[in-house]
């Protein structure tokens, strides 16, 4: 079968949830951060916005403060979650990236999932786990959220559409194989 670098990082790509705690390094974060931006988007507007944290005190205080906006929902699930000490939604990454967007433009989630769809290849390509990260998407219009994340960067305009979680795979880890559905794909000609 034919394949190449690209085809190969894509297969090989896979979900982490278990990192160590050594911090990806400046360049590597430039690296990801540049391939966020030439991901596909509306108008070519670029109106997204990236806020890379690695400041382990301030990754701690906005999983604190998710936890207790999930407090205030009616989901079990979120209550559940909230009341967990151990959770931790961004898996104790070293490193996580905000990515929002002005809701005002239709397209605004899907340039966004192309962005972070961007920085998985190009992490995985420098050896870099990474995870897609969704409670800061459903918790960001909480007041004590927005107030924080606001602080940290993120445009008070904008909505988060997602977080890309960012570190070294913890070695024992085994990737999952990908099991592919052979009803995915339909071909007409």
């Amino acid at each position: 079968m034919k394949t190449n670098e690209v085809l190969d990082c894509i297969k090989r790509r896979r979900s982490i949830r278990t990192y160590t705690n050594r911090q990806i390094s400046e360049e590597d974060l430039g690296l990801i951060l540049e391939a966020a931006t030439y991901a596909p988007n509306g108008m070519h507007l670029e109106t997204w916005h990236f806020t890379a944290i690695q400041n382990t005190k301030k990754l701690r205080q906005l999983n604190s403060l998710i936890k207790k906006a999930f407090s205030k929902s009616d989901d079990p699930h979120l209550q559940e979650r909230s009341k967990n000490e151990a959770y931790c939604c961004y898996y104790h990454a070293s490193t996580l990236i905000i990515v929002s967007n002005e809701p005002l433009n239709w397209w605004a989630s899907m340039d966004c999932a192309c962005a972070i769809e961007n920085m998985f290849l190009a992490a995985n390509s420098l050896g870099i786990g990474s995870c897609w990260i969704n409670q800061l998407g459903t918790t960001c219009d909480d007041s004590e959220v927005r107030s924080f994340i606001t602080s940290l960067g993120v445009p008070k305009n904008h909505k988060v559409y997602g977080c890309v979680a960012l570190g070294y795979a913890d070695s024992t880890l085994i990737p999952k194989k990908k099991n592919v559905k052979t009803t995915t794909i339909t071909i007409i000609k």
